[in-house]
């Protein structure tokens, strides 16, 4: 059965602002962990389950402090090759693309439909990994490479990088891409990052969330854990304050509900879209 997310405030599409989207497919991921396909359904229910309280008959949402000012549609599960015009309609309509996943790979394609309107954007990827091969193309860990005709290099960064490949290296210096990782954070503090950041990325900001950028200890769930990540804290803090600077589009992919731990990393996907929507301008 399906359900929408509890943030969802409309049951208008023409009145929203911000616009939810599920694409429950993993068909190009290379992970050994399966199940990320189950994470649109999941982070929806948990949502509801955990961000909702019920006095005798009525329902009501506890929200971010400041509460939720935009009108929020959710506009259900589509299949991986209606992203691109399922994307359009969304941005063609001057409404904000809130994605989940899925694999990563994902990304790409939701990036190459929105750079179509607004030419290069700013790619801010939160990710243990970045993504960044090139040998091998058109899976979850080429996105980088993929999209490199549709991002300003100058102008993105990716946070949380901790385990590449050397050739993902050789790329990073290549394009001149800039990597906050968590000791980064960890050394200089996070208002200071905060301002780099913000110093870097340009008008047009895409947001690209692999739920394994955080720590294990606080996202279990994710296809590919990798220890020394950032803190759940760090996350929210810098994608609030990037939305308060204004974002085109969001996505929040690689949540594995099969192996969570007690839906610890669903409910933080769920939280993470509901502070970014709190936030945006």
């Amino acid at each position: 059965m399906s359900v929408n997310i509890c943030w969802a405030n409309t049951k208008n599409f023409d009145d929203s602002n911000v616009v939810i989207l599920g694409i429950p497919d993993e068909s190009k991921s290379h992970s050994l962990r399966k199940g990320t396909s189950e994470a649109p359904h999941k982070i929806r229910e948990i949502s509801n389950i955990r961000d909702t309280y019920k006095r005798e008959d009525e329902i009501s949402t506890g929200l971010p402090f400041g509460g939720i000012n935009k009108k929020v549609y959710d506009y259900g599960n589509i299949l991986r090759t209606e992203v691109n015009d399922t994307i359009h309609k969304i941005i063609s309509s001057s409404k904000i693309p809130i994605s989940i996943g899925g694999d990563h790979a994902i990304t790409t394609e939701i990036v190459k439909s929105i750079s179509k309107k607004y030419g290069k954007v700013s790619l801010v990827y939160f990710d243990a990994h970045p993504d960044f091969i090139g040998s091998s193309r058109g899976y979850y860990g080429s996105v980088l490479y993929d999209v490199l005709s549709d991002i300003d290099t100058k102008s993105s960064v990716q946070i949380g990088i901790r385990t590449p490949e050397q050739e993902e290296i050789d790329n990073i210096k290549k394009y001149g891409l800039s990597v906050v990782t968590p000791l980064d954070i960890l050394k200089n503090g996070i208002t200071k990052i905060e301002e780099s950041i913000l110093d870097k990325i340009g008008q047009n900001v895409y947001v690209s969330v692999d739920m394994d950028a955080v720590d294990p200890a606080y996202a279990p769930g994710v296809s590919v854990p990798v220890p020394l990540g950032l803190r759940n804290l760090e996350v929210v803090y810098l994608l609030k304050s990037i939305a308060k600077r204004g974002i085109v589009g969001l996505d929040i992919m690689e949540v594995c509900p099969s192996y969570d731990i007690k839906d610890r990393t669903s409910h933080l996907a769920s939280r993470m879209i509901a502070e970014v929507i709190s936030s945006m301008i």
